[in-house]
């Protein structure tokens, strides 16, 4: 079995995330080839998305995030992503529980006892009227109910568990600051969520799996499980075997990883351009072993919300836009060439930004 090392896994990874050549496509078009961006800093799918796209400016976003064709909510990992409204009605179903048992998990003590279908739909009945609301507002509408459990704690469960909802705009807006008003799903978008199908194989499964490899690829199942949260899709999986649509590998650790057999895996030696990666990317994210793209001694920088900067398709600096400055912050010395692109890379953001930022400063001192 060919085994692939983690340049070769960097350069595939880049090709399938637009990292390697910016992609000319619709916003709608790059959601769902990325499955969706993490999100819950709304500003940050912007910068994600300049990056992957040529010519993407933020009315683009904005118009598909009021034009409904992509919209934000609870998905993968019960995290805030923005993803297509046909993606957001697929895979919501498929993800219900999960989304259950992760808040049930932080919350366990403090909604012991509360019976989930009758919070569904006392839920459901508040919002039947089409208003949005926020969180707030909807725990005040049945907290007589449930006097007990803490306002946060039966808020999460209503609105990220319990009643598929869509955060409307203006949240996530270009350079608009609003709180979280949520509508049900099905409302916002005027159609139903899809029914998750009887189905031994998994059918939305397998197709959350080609989707995951198209984007993310190669992969193991614990990557996989790792980006959606799901418990690794295994018939799924073994379905997709079993019709022979799967390719497998092998890591340098000697984990199997799976692929479609027609997705690109440039050559390791491909050159990589710089890349300003937003905080939470899931191009960092999105795998349970992320040593292709980031060093173990910075694992914590993308989890803690630290925007990174890829240099060689690789995690080597972080970056900052605050007090007119835009500042990058290596993790190790660069060399000049690098440095001549990463201080190019970062005057195109800041026209990007348009955030009235008046200097670009590259530390030296690391």
């Amino acid at each position: 079995m060919t085994v692939l090392d983690a340049r070769a896994l960097n350069r595939a990874t880049l090709a399938r995330q637009h990292l390697l050549t910016r992609a000319d496509t619709s916003v709608a078009e790059a959601v769902a080839h990325l499955c969706g961006l993490q999100a819950q800093e709304p500003q940050e799918p912007f910068t994600g998305l300049w990056s992957r796209m040529s010519g993407f400016t933020p009315e683009r976003l904005d118009g598909a995030l009021t034009g409904r064709t992509v919209v934000r909510t609870h998905l993968m990992r019960r995290t805030v992503h923005l993803v297509t409204a046909a993606d957001a009605l697929a895979w919501r179903a498929r993800h219900d529980t999960m989304l259950r048992q992760r808040v049930l998990g932080t919350y366990r003590s403090e909604l012991a006892g509360i019976d989930l279908a009758e919070a569904a739909a006392a839920g459901r009945a508040v919002m039947a009227d089409g208003q949005p609301r926020t969180m707030s507002e909807l725990v005040q509408a049945v907290e007589d109910r449930w006097p007990g459990p803490p306002r946060r704690a039966l808020g999460e469960l209503l609105v990220a568990a319990l009643i598929p909802m869509a955060q409307l705009p203006p949240r996530g807006l270009w350079q608009r600051t609003a709180g979280v008003r949520n509508l049900p799903m099905a409302t916002w978008l005027e159609r139903d969520i899809d029914p998750l199908p009887a189905d031994a194989d998994d059918p939305v499964g397998q197709r959350l799996l080609h989707r995951y490899l198209a984007a993310y690829g190669p992969a193991a199942g614990a990557d996989l499980r790792a980006w959606c949260g799901l418990a690794g899709l295994p018939a799924a999986i073994k379905a997709a075997r079993a019709r022979g649509e799967l390719v497998a590998f092998r890591d340098e650790r000697g984990r199997e990883l799976l692929d479609l057999p027609d997705a690109p895996r440039p050559h390791p030696d491909t050159p990589a351009p710089v890349r300003f990666l937003p905080a939470f990317d899931n191009a960092i994210l999105g795998y349970q072993d992320r040593s292709r793209i980031i060093d173990a001694a910075h694992l914590g920088l993308s989890v803690a919300g630290h925007r990174t900067v890829l240099v060689d398709g690789r995690v080597t600096a972080t970056w900052t836009a605050r007090d007119h400055r835009l500042r990058v912050s290596p993790l190790r010395p660069l060399t000049a060439p690098e440095q001549e692109a990463v201080h190019a890379e970062a005057q195109d953001l800041a026209a990007f930004l348009d955030d009235g930022i008046e200097q670009v400063h590259l530390d030296t001192g690391n």
